[in-house]
């Protein structure tokens, strides 16, 4: 068995592990994803079959009845898993070098980023052009508010508020509001509300 030192950039990639992203297998998959997020955010509103086809070839999976507005960016959009009902506003930024998962009916306000990634503390790291991805979890019946920052390893639960502006760096659990920097419950919510 190879040890990780061994493995190639793409397989670190593969299994979640720090990478170089210029590995020229990683780049190609970037910037299919690139243009496919391209060519979405060209097809009009009034063409959700067209856009739909292009989703389904973005994404890992894609659920019934999605509206995801232009501009929609993703790093590549293999890792990236959406329930059924998604309604997405204006410019949304996916960093999925690590599984995104999006529950069933979620509403994304404009400008929010959910990062996965991450790059070293170390300034020889980053020159190196490294990257890790830890992946992000997003419940059934959540609500993200505009401008939004969902970082690294975070699950949020099911049936949660997130307030405009938050910087989302733990775990939410169910049933709640959050927000602020960082992002910390301030009211729970009934379960079938």
């Amino acid at each position: 068995m190879k040890s990780n030192d061994e493995k190639s950039d793409f397989e670190k990639y593969k299994h979640f592990e720090e990478y170089c992203y210029l590995d020229e297998d990683i780049l190609e998959i970037h910037v299919r994803a690139n243009d496919l997020c391209h060519k979405l955010n060209l097809i009009p509103q009034s063409e959700p079959d067209a856009r739909l086809e292009v989703m389904k070839e973005l994404f890992a999976e894609i659920g019934e009845n999605p509206s995801i507005k232009s501009n929609f960016n993703c790093d590549f959009g293999e890792n990236i898993y959406i329930g059924d009902n998604l309604l997405s506003n204006y410019n949304l930024t996916i960093l999925d070098c690590a599984p995104v998962r999006i529950g069933d009916n979620c509403m994304i306000g404009p400008n929010v980023g959910i990062y996965t990634a991450s790059h070293p503390m170390t300034a020889k790291g980053r020159r190196d052009c490294l990257v890790s991805g830890t992946p992000i979890t997003i419940g059934d019946d959540v609500w993200i508010g505009g401008n939004v920052a969902i970082l690294p390893g975070v699950t949020i639960g099911n049936n949660v508020i997130i307030g405009a502006g938050s910087v989302v760096n733990s775990d939410i659990e169910d049933n709640s509001i959050a927000v602020g920097n960082p992002a910390k419950v301030i009211k729970k919510l009934e379960a079938n509300e």
